[in-house]
C-alpha cells in the first residue's frame, strides 16, 4: 500500500467519524472482528469487545439525544468540538508506522476535513431542530448511520472513491445548510410582517 493510499484511508475514516464518531468506531470494530475489513495494527484495539460495547452504547445515547428537540442541538454543538479531535486521532492511528510525514499529513487533512464537516453539520442539525415534528430528526439520524455504515466498508476497500464521495457529500451538506437557513430567515421575516411570501433577500 502506498503512502497516498494510507492517507486517503485515514482521511476517509476521519470524515466518517466527523459525521458520527461513536458509530464509526463501533462499525469499524465489528467489521474488523468479523473479518469484513483488515484494520491497521494501531486500530485493531477497536475490535475488542468492551470497546465495541462502549461505542455501541454511546451510539444509542447519541441517537436518543438527536431525537429530542433542543437536546439535539446541544449534543451537536458539544460534539462539533469533540469530533474533529477524535477524527484526527483516528487518522493518526490509521497511518501509524508509515512515517512521520504521512502521520502528520493524515492528522492535518483528517482533522481539517472533520472540522469543516462538523461545523456544516451543526448548521444543518440546528435548522432541523427548529421543526416541531420528530420525523426530520429521525430521518437525518438514519441517513447519518447509513452513511457511516457504507463508509465503514468503502474506505478500506476503495479509499479514493470514499474520499471523493466524502468531499462531494461535504459540498452537498454545505449547500443544504445554506438553503435551509435562507428559507428559515425568509419565513421569519414573512411571519414578522416585514415581507411578503415572495420577498426577502
Amino acid at each position: 500500500m502506498t503512502a497516498l493510499t494510507s492517507i486517503a484511508q485515514a482521511v476517509g475514516l476521519a470524515w466518517s467519524a466527523s459525521v458520527s464518531l461513536y458509530a464509526t468506531v463501533a462499525f469499524a470494530g465489528v467489521a474488523g472482528r468479523l473479518g469484513w475489513i483488515a484494520l491497521p495494527p494501531a486500530l485493531q484495539p477497536l475490535q475488542h469487545g468492551w470497546v465495541i460495547g462502549v461505542a455501541l452504547a454511546l451510539t444509542a445515547v447519541e441517537v436518543a439525544a438527536q431525537l429530542v428537540p433542543g437536546v439535539a442541538t446541544a449534543w451537536e454543538a458539544v460534539h462539533s468540538a469533540i469530533r474533529p479531535l477524535a477524527s484526527a486521532a483516528l487518522a493518526v492511528l490509521t497511518t501509524w508506522g508509515d512515517g512521520a510525514a504521512v502521520v502528520i499529513a493524515s492528522a492535518l487533512l483528517g482533522g481539517g476535513l472533520a472540522a469543516a464537516t462538523a461545523a456544516t453539520k451543526l448548521k444543518v442539525r440546528t435548522a432541523i431542530d427548529v421543526s416541531p415534528e420528530p420525523a426530520s430528526n429521525a430521518l437525518a439520524t438514519g441517513a447519518e448511520l447509513g452513511t457511516v455504515a457504507g463508509f465503514g466498508i468503502l474506505v478500506w476497500h476503495h479509499p479514493w472513491v470514499a474520499l471523493l464521495l466524502a468531499l462531494a457529500l461535504l459540498l452537498a451538506l454545505f449547500l443544504v445548510a445554506r438553503t435551509v437557513w435562507r428559507t428559515l430567515r425568509r419565513a421569519a421575516t414573512w411571519l414578522a410582517g416585514g415581507a411578503g411570501p415572495g420577498g426577502g433577500p
